[in-house]
């Protein structure tokens, strides 16, 4: 008999025989982050290579539970290696170069999708780029899909229509910061080629041959959204139109930025993403009412399983419901966990089970592996798994027939409303991790908000969106959707009454994902177990915490342009005041868990100016903005760090640090930690590595992004205090206490820079 601490946890292993299909979707999703985490985009070669050798170990290690475990998850996390790199080459498709202006794109709407400012975003299959032919160079041939920002509404823009517009076109763009949100990542799966805007209205162009079938259905697909939305504004206008067009079609366009924040403040935010709960009510009440309406005809209710067919046609109204809203990563998400639970209805099968979630993750995750990156996808299973496991373990306990008796109506209301605070305080522990995460930010009161939300949701607007979308057809909508704009108009105010009471939003610092991965680890240890070792998934989750309350904070950020600086003085960071870069120091602050506006933040006097350059102290050294050569000769001879916004043209061997606007334009923003004796440096190139949508050169990569920054050594600190006292012939001098740039350039930041809104989705 085996013994010792290894043996008994294969015994426990065994024991858990239940359960092991549930860590299946864990390895193949392992194997997914594998691929994503890599600094190179490895060879078709090496993503076969783990499956080759799960082989090999299988054959070596025939007999041996140990080798049988062994090869099990070695395979799996091979598998999700492979459908990662399989995925990758699919979907390749063009990356705009360089940016362009007054571009003449030529293409087929594929979405016309309404913005905020009276403005439309359209998604375009391309056929034509004025100045960028196919067979130019491969780093410029003819992006797939462009999506670009045009003035007005969507009248007049169908899907499937030919249109030419001139627009200012971007690749899509990378993190402000190393290690920030990468949303080319997310454009390159879903080919997107470019970005941009445009200042006046596409030009409609005659059809030229047949799109193809699948363009086509797509259209289709689309035209009938496009309809269905404004059926929907016609009779709902305001907020409560723009909402239940949201939760109908999945088109959040038409919402305000204060409506938005509101429910984001408040913990609702996931009402207006299409997702589970959402579907879940839609097939739920389909299946009711096909289920009740058979059952109402005797001969079929004993002859016939009636509960199959209400399933079946439940799943059919699912996929409607999947076309129509858009087909967006949640809603596929939400679509393939329902069709499963549907399945198992159709096998005779419990539907919420732990075994029937692992399966849509792992369907999910083999079709799009991309998803496990996506905030909705992390947050959904999080929630849903972490809620079926407490729900399996409680039902597990409870004694047996407690609770068969009969229960009043002030009975049923009390268990729903613990259901709903159960189910709330559950779901908001399981997904905090990621929303402190990716957001950086804690609902503080999400459960009042909920408390009063998910009713109105549950029971009135979604069975009236239900019902809405079986009377358009008749003309008869305008009476669901009365209704239904007035339970959302209560749920609107309960978002701004929450969103607003005091400390209903607590800011949290930038965590290190390792300390993601550690509490991801222990909350699925929690979860997936069925015995009492899973305690010990506490442990990890607790070093977690203990790892994202001691990040590392740059000293200096520096943005892709070099225009958006900031340095840290007193733990907070003061930034370089200049015109359109709001966005970037946003960004920054939300990292640091600081509420300030970036206007405090440009408001603090670190940076003394003259009219060539600005500089800064940071830890002793002394950090030089140059923006005009004519500061190169003093600042290159004193400062530690010299930034350009310039090409060099001149020498500057003096500084351990010089950073120019081709260094910039090559590795993207830049961060820098001042140490006592070095100075260390990561760049969002380097982050990324050398991937399909990072467009980089491995020749361009001075470090690799997974290992410690590159390190310089750090002169001592000058005794220059800062710009004043400089002398330059023929430059007028500025104000040296104002802390004032010269002014950025005339019209650079002129227009909508297209994804802006989206960018801050995530």
């Amino acid at each position: 008999m085996r013994t010792g601490p290894a043996a008994a946890v294969l015994r426990l292993i065994e024991a858990e025989q239940a359960s092991w299909f549930n860590w299946v979707p864990v390895a193949f999703g392992a194997g997914v982050g594998l691929y994503f985490l890599l600094p190179f985009e490895p060879t078709r070669l090496v993503a076969a290579a783990g499956v080759i050798a799960a082989v090999v170990l299988r054959l070596v290690w025939r007999r041996s539970f140990v080798g049988w475990l062994t090869t099990a998850v070695v395979l799996a996390v091979a598998l999700g290696f492979g459908a990662a790199k399989l995925r990758t080459l699919r979907v390749d498709a063009p990356i705009l170069a360089r940016p362009m202006t007054s571009a003449e794109v030529t293409g087929r709407i594929l979405r016309a999708e309404p913005r905020p400012a009276h403005r439309a975003r359209l998604t375009l299959a391309v056929e034509a780029i004025a100045g960028l032919p196919a067979e130019r160079l491969p780093a410029e041939r003819l992006p797939a899909i462009v999506r670009v920002s045009v003035p007005g509404d969507t009248k007049g823009l169908s899907p499937g229509q030919r249109v030419r517009l001139r627009a200012t076109l971007a690749p899509p763009p990378e993190p402000t910061r190393p290690g920030g949100y990468d949303f080319a990542r997310r454009a390159y799966f879903e080919r997107l080629g470019a970005i941009g805007y445009a200042r006046q209205r596409p030009e409609p162009l005659p059809q030229t041959g047949a799109p193809t079938l699948a363009l086509r259905g797509w259209a289709a697909v689309q035209g009938v959204r496009q309809a269905v939305g404004e059926r929907i504004r016609g009779a709902l206008p305001g907020v409560p139109g723009a909402i239940a067009e949201a939760l109908i079609t999945g088109e959040r366009g038409g919402l305000p930025e204060e409506t938005t924040k509101a429910f984001r403040d408040s913990g609702l935010l996931h009402v207006l993403a299409i997702s589970g709960l959402h579907m879940t009510i839609m097939a739920g009440t389909i299946f009711l009412v096909v289920r009740f309406a058979l059952a109402l005809v005797p001969g079929l209710a004993v002859a016939w399983p009636i509960k199959k067919w209400a399933a079946a046609v439940a799943a059919l109204g699912a996929l409607g419901y999947l076309l129509l809203s858009g087909a967006s990563y949640s809603t596929q998400r939400a679509f393939v966990m329902m069709l499963v639970m549907l399945l198992a209805v159709l096998l005779e099968r419990r539907a919420l089970s732990l075994r029937n979630v692992g399966l849509a993750a792992l369907l999910l995750l083999a079709l799009f592996p991309e998803s496990l990156l996506d905030i909705s996808f992390q947050m959904s299973f999080a929630a849903v798994v972490a809620l079926i496991s407490v729900y399996e373990t409680w039902r597990r306990m409870r004694p047996v027939g407690r609770g068969d008796g009969r229960r009043g109506p002030l009975r049923l209301a009390g268990l729903f409303l613990v259901g709903i605070i159960a189910t709330t305080l559950i779901a908001s522990l399981a997904v905090a991790p990621f929303g402190a995460y990716h957001f950086h930010k804690s609902q503080q009161y999400a459960v009042i908000a909920n408390l009063i939300a998910l009713p109105l949701v549950n029971f009135v607007i979604m069975p009236m969106a239900l019902l809405t979308l079986l009377t358009i057809p008749l003309g008869l909508e305008a009476g669901p959707l009365w209704l239904m704009g007035r339970a959302i108009e209560v749920v609107v105010w309960s978002a701004h009454w929450v969103g607003g009471l005091p400390g209903a939003v607590a800011l949290v610092p930038g965590m290190p994902v390792e300390a993601l991965l550690v509490m991801i680890a222990g909350g699925l240890w929690l979860a997936l177990w069925q015995r009492r070792w899973r305690l010990l998934g506490v442990l990890p989750v607790l070093l977690g915490v203990v790892l994202a309350r001691s990040p590392d904070r740059a000293d200096i950020l520096v943005g892709r342009d070099g225009r958006a600086v900031a340095v840290r003085e007193g733990g907070r960071l003061a930034a370089l005041p200049i015109r359109g870069r709001a966005y970037e120091l946003t960004r920054w602050l939300e990292f640091d868990g600081d509420p300030r506006p970036a206007a405090a933040a440009y408001a603090l006097p670190a940076f003394r100016c003259d009219a060539v350059a600005c500089t800064a102290r940071v830890k002793g050294q002394l950090l030089s903005v140059v923006r005009h050569p004519a500061a190169l000769g003093e600042d290159c001879q004193r400062a530690a760090i010299v930034l350009m916004t310039l090409h060099r043209a001149l020498p500057c061997p003096a500084p351990r640090l010089v950073i120019d606007l081709r260094r910039l334009e090559r590795l993207g923003a830049h961060a820098i930690y001042v140490r006592s004796d070095r100075l260390q440096v990561v760049t969002v190139a380097e982050w990324r590595g050398v991937r399909p949508w990072s467009q980089v050169e491995p020749r361009e990569l001075r470090t690799s992004p997974r290992t410690p920054p590159a390190s310089l050594p750090a002169p001592p600190p000058s005794g220059t205090p800062g710009v004043a006292g400089r002398t330059i012939e023929g430059i007028p001098a500025a104000d040296r206490s104002s802390g004032e740039p010269p002014p950025a350039r005339p019209g650079a930041d002129d227009g909508p820079t297209d994804d802006r809104d989206h960018l801050g989705t995530r």
